[in-house]
C-alpha cells in the first residue's frame, strides 16, 4: 500500500505508568531526519478519552502519518487508527486488541511460565506498579537512575483504560509493523507473536525490556521509519 504521498508525520502514543517524555530518544532521531514528530499526552483514565486525544493530534496533522504505540498504546491506535491521516500502524511491545477485546482479556490467559507484572491491587480505581520491582519488570535494560526515576513518577493507570474494548480495529485496513522485544517481562514476547502474526504485521525482534522504547531508541526509530517508508508514495 502506497498513500500517494511521502509520509513525513509521525504519531506517539504512550503506554501505562508513564508519559509521553520517555519518547524523547525516538524523537531526537526522527527529527533530524525530516520528520513531523508529535508525541501525544494521554491522561491513562479511559481508552475512550486516550482515543479522543489522539485523534485530536491527528485531525490537525497536514498530511498522512505513521501512527506508533507502545504497550496499552497499542490498543489506543487500534481504536484511533481508522482515521483518515493514519497511513500505517506501528506497535512497539504493544497490545494489538481485536474487536471486543481489550487489555484485560488480552492479559487474562499469560503463557505458561509468564513472568507476572508486579501490578499492585487497585486503589480508588488507578493502578501503579510496585516501585521497588518496576526495573526489573519494565525497564530492566534501561540505566539505573533513569530506570529508577521513572518508578517514581509514574503516571496512575486507571482500571477504566484496561477495560475498554476496541470496536473497529485499524490493523484489519491499515498496514501495521510491530518491534516484538525479546527480553519483555511486562507482555510476554510469545503474546507479542501471536497478536502480531494476527494482524498480519511486519514484525522486527530486538532484545530489549518492555521500554525498549527508552532503552534502544534506534531500533524503535528504524521500525518506524521502515513503515513510514513503505507506504510512502515513491
Amino acid at each position: 500500500m502506497t498513500t500517494g504521498q511521502e509520509v513525513r508525520n509521525i504519531v506517539l502514543v504512550h503506554g501505562g505508568f508513564v508519559d509521553g517524555s520517555g519518547w524523547q530518544g525516538v524523537y531526537d532521531r526522527l527529527v533530524p531526519d525530516g520528520y513531523r514528530v508529535f508525541v501525544v499526552q494521554n491522561a491513562t483514565l479511559s481508552l475512550a478519552d486516550d482515543v479522543a486525544t489522539t485523534r485530536q493530534v491527528l485531525d490537525g496533522l497536514d498530511g498522512p502519518a505513521v501512527l506508533v504505540g507502545h504497550s496499552y498504546g497499542g490498543a489506543v491506535i487500534t481504536e484511533a487508527g481508522t482515521h483518515p491521516n493514519v497511513a500505517a500502524l506501528a506497535y512497539i511491545a504493544a497490545f494489538a486488541p481485536d474487536k471486543g477485546e481489550s487489555v484485560n482479556t488480552l492479559i487474562a490467559d499469560p503463557p505458561p511460565g509468564a513472568p507476572v507484572p508486579p501490578i499492585l491491587p487497585p486503589v480508588d480505581g488507578f493502578l501503579f506498579l510496585d516501585r521497588d520491582k518496576f526495573a526489573a519488570s519494565f525497564a530492566a535494560d534501561v540505566p539505573a537512575k533513569l530506570a529508577a526515576f521513572m518508578a517514581d513518577s509514574q503516571v496512575p493507570w486507571g482500571v477504566e483504560a484496561l477495560g475498554g474494548a476496541v470496536t473497529d480495529p485499524a490493523w484489519r485496513t491499515k498496514p501495521s509493523w510491530y518491534l516484538v522485544a525479546t527480553d519483555d517481562r511486562m507482555i510476554p514476547p510469545p503474546a507479542q507473536r501471536i497478536m502480531s502474526e494476527r494482524a498480519g504485521a511486519t514484525v522486527t525482534e530486538t532484545a530489549g525490556s518492555h521500554a525498549v522504547y527508552v532503552s534502544d531508541p534506534a531500533a524503535v526509530a528504524a521500525v518506524i521509519v521502515q513503515a513510514a517508508t513503505a507506504v510512502s508514495g515513491r
